[in-house]
């Protein structure tokens, strides 16, 4: 006979009246941020409301890419600081989160695309971030399956290839982040919905549920693609944020055959070879606003044109399976990490875009420090939202994104 059936991430309790500060989605910002603000701050009576279930969203529903090769420079030392913190979180949460470097090969299309990337990796390294550009030759040596011909509609000119980059398993990273932030305390409350954020004299000081309410000094909307509208519905702030669903797929187990992460702007293409064999791979956002996460045949085409043409090898795989997530795209492509100057106990974290998992740790480990000490550490300070009315764009890159009054 099998003991009592108990989760990973401690036994389920009730929802209290009162906690130090509640966190709104049960994703991997979240979770991140309750692990560090507990290990961290000492602040372990935190509740996590999840609509649905942690790893719902975005968690949940992407290719598991990891890298610090962004293009400005105040992105690349979060990414880098990100990408250390796997094989430390593997060992404080005693958990395999299946970290493997394997490097990540951009490809370039042009000599344009060339030149752009010595600027991407001058960037890179002088945050101390290992990325070198290789010639065509060069990245058939790290790929022996790609196509670096000239008959093909893009042909490969060369390549960026970061080799601290590669995969984590990201159901993994929710439950070893769950499982950690659980052994200090954090309470984790799924199938319960946040309503609304209630304030007094400029202060946080309950959130209305589903269930109740709870009293509390501070709130964190930390919820994906639902965050944006979130904000809007319950504190009043409009964000420059569109929401667009991103699709991915994976074929059938092949033998060993990509050792790195191999992706290309000009085919809206990237790919990776899971540990079960499988090919990963996705596509470019759709191109309209909407928050569906259904796929379409289209995608599906697109991708088995765009494989076919630089990685042949793969004519006639089948694809297994596709999903569908959403991407809150900021203008700039990058995310809004924020307080509000008029209400004191109130935070936010959205707009990562399809780079919000390669992020989450260090994301995560600064929002905890936000909370605990309500002031916005250095490095999350470009990150605000005045940046948009102040037109400081980080220019991540030239994102056309829809604001719609909606959002």
């Amino acid at each position: 006979m099998f003991g009592k059936y108990k989760p990973m991430w401690g036994e389920k309790t009730q929802l209290k009246s009162s906690y130090d500060a509640v966190i709104i989605g049960g994703g991997l910002h979240s979770l991140a941020t309750a692990y560090y603000l507990a290990k961290e701050h000492g602040i372990t009576d935190v509740a996590i409301i999840e609509k649905n279930y942690i790893g719902f969203g975005g968690a949940g529903r992407n290719t598991a890419i990891v890298r610090a090769n962004q293009r400005t420079q105040y992105n690349v030392p979060l990414y880098k600081e990100a990408l250390d913190l796997w094989p430390v979180l593997t060992k404080e949460l005693d958990y395999n989160l299946m970290f493997n470097n394997c490097g990540n090969l951009n490809l370039m299309h042009s000599e344009a695309a060339m030149k752009a990337a010595r600027m991407t990796i001058c960037t890179a390294q002088y945050h101390g971030v290992e990325s070198h550009l290789i010639d065509a030759k060069e990245a058939k040596e790290l790929v022996p399956a790609l196509n670096i011909s000239e008959d093909i509609t893009f042909p490969i000119h060369g390549a960026m290839f970061h080799p601290p980059g590669g995969i984590v398993r990201h159901d993994a990273v929710v439950w070893g982040l769950a499982r950690g932030a659980s052994k200090y305390g954090v309470e984790i409350h799924q199938q319960t919905e946040a309503t609304a954020i209630n304030t007094r004299n400029g202060k946080v000081v309950s959130v209305e549920t589903d269930r109740g309410t709870i009293n509390t000094s501070k709130v964190l909307i930390s919820a994906g693609g639902y965050s944006a509208s979130l904000i809007n519905k319950m504190m009043g702030i409009r964000l420059p944020v569109s929401v667009l669903t991103i699709q991915a797929m994976v074929t059938q187990p092949l033998k060993p055959l990509l050792n790195h992460v191999v992706s290309s702007g000009a085919y809206h293409c990237y790919a990776n070879q899971t540990l079960k064999g499988e090919i990963a791979t996705g596509a470019h956002m759709d191109q309209w606003p909407n928050y569906t996460t259904q796929t379409t045949a289209h995608y599906i085409k697109h991708q088995a044109e765009a494989l076919s043409e630089f990685l042949p090898c793969l004519r006639g795989v089948r694809f297994m399976r596709i999903w569908g997530g959403l991407a809150d795209m900021t203008p700039d492509m990058a995310p809004i990490m924020d307080g509000n100057d008029q209400v004191e106990g109130f935070f936010f974290n959205c707009g990562w875009g399809y780079f919000g998992f390669k992020s989450c740790s260090a994301a995560g480990k600064h929002m905890a420090e936000f909370m605990a000490n309500g002031e916005a550490p250095n490095i999350l300070k470009p990150f605000n939202l005045k940046r948009y009315e102040e037109h400081k764009l980080m220019g991540e890159t030239a994102a056309l994104v829809t604001y719609t009054p909606d959002n």
